[in-house]
């Protein structure tokens, strides 16, 4: 097992953040990334690979040229403004309005490369989401010429599936799953899968490849109809163009049992198996254990195991990439049952 640590996400240390309108400490703190990496340096399950610097090139592959201009300077237009603390969005670009403008005035220029207001625009947050793509290249530089079934760990934040072509929003800004992807394809792939176990659907990495047929997206999830981000991850939505069928959503209710989260969990790598991908990304939420504060799902230790296990099963090289996981205290131990069944795959594999 590879593994690559971005030290730089603690420069986004956010204090508070709006949920349901009210202002709440903020839930995407450094504290939940230096417990999963005390975890992993008691663990021996892997070896650490360095963090290189791929520049911002690989970015531009995934979101658009003015977008990261502006997260470069979002933060220091808002300090020249008088702003301190975190900067939270409050004008949307919503039905009926253009957003093909960019404005001059920075409070437009912050709601149009936001999809809402609990995403906190910090001092760091540049830095720690550009160090975070950097992490999951440098993942996927470590499996470069190790055949089928190796696999890499990368450990970031601010996590990144819901970061679209040119916009931020559930504690993301910058696609780390979607830019290793696309930078597989860049180097010669031909087929990628990107699965995404998240509790929250990943609506920028969908987006990003929706009309593709190079990049296979699967996602288990919250049912949007009453989880964030609401607005997408419903199971019509199948791709488009040359990328129909290569979109597959398991929307799940709140509540679902751990059985039946394993049966969706089967049907979802059922559907890698056939597309025959030349890597699988692994979007890796741990915010679906029955420990996480924001999330209604309950997998424990097996269920995290047979995560782990099942990916082993397929035989493919797997880059995960971490996403939200939320419960500091359990964290730790979730991650390390899933790298542990990576590691151990025949006993209970469920694929």
């Amino acid at each position: 097992m590879n593994i690559v640590y971005n030290a730089r996400h603690a420069a986004h240390a956010p204090q508070q953040e709006f949920f349901r309108g009210r202002l709440v400490p903020a839930v995407d703190r450094p504290e939940r990334a230096a417990q999963l990496w005390q975890a992993l340096q008691h663990s021996g399950l892997g070896t650490e690979r360095p963090l290189r610097d791929h520049g911002l090139a690989p970015l531009e592959r995934v979101h658009s040229p003015a977008y990261l201009r502006f997260l470069q300077g979002a933060y220091a237009q808002w300090q020249a403004l008088g702003g301190t603390g975190e900067a939270f969005p409050a004008v949307w670009p919503v039905r009926t309005l253009r957003h093909d403008i960019e404005p001059r005035n920075f409070s437009g220029q912050l709601g149009l490369y936001s999809m809402d207001n609990g995403t906190p625009l910090t001092a760091g947050a540049w830095e720690a989401a550009y160090w975070g793509a950097q992490a999951a290249l440098s993942g996927l530089d470590a499996l470069a010429g190790q055949g089928a079934g190796a696999s890499a760990y990368v450990l970031t934040r601010p996590p990144g599936h819901h970061a679209g072509r040119d916009f931020f929003g559930g504690y993301c800004f910058v696609n780390h799953a979607a830019v290793a992807a696309q930078a597989a394809l860049d180097g010669g792939a031909a087929r990628v899968a990107v699965l995404d176990l998240d509790y929250h659907h990943g609506n920028g990495t969908q987006a990003l490849f929706y009309d593709r047929s190079d990049v296979l997206f699967v996602s288990l999830h919250g049912d949007p109809l009453t989880e964030y981000p609401f607005y997408l991850g419903h199971a019509d939505e199948r791709g488009e163009g040359a990328g129909l069928g290569c979109n597959l959503n398991l929307p799940l209710a709140a509540g679902t049992s751990n059985a039946d989260w394993l049966v969706a969990l089967r049907e979802a790598l059922a559907c890698v198996s056939a597309y025959a991908p030349e890597l699988l990304v692994v979007s890796l939420g741990l915010d679906t254990s029955a420990d996480d504060p924001i999330c209604s799902f309950s997998l424990g230790t097996d269920e995290f195991t047979a995560i782990g296990r099942s990916l082993a099963a397929l035989g493919l090289p797997c880059l995960l990439v971490q996403e939200g996981g939320y419960a500091v205290e359990a964290v730790g131990a979730h991650l390390l049952a899933v790298l542990g069944g990576l590691a151990r795959p025949r006993q209970g594999a469920v694929a």
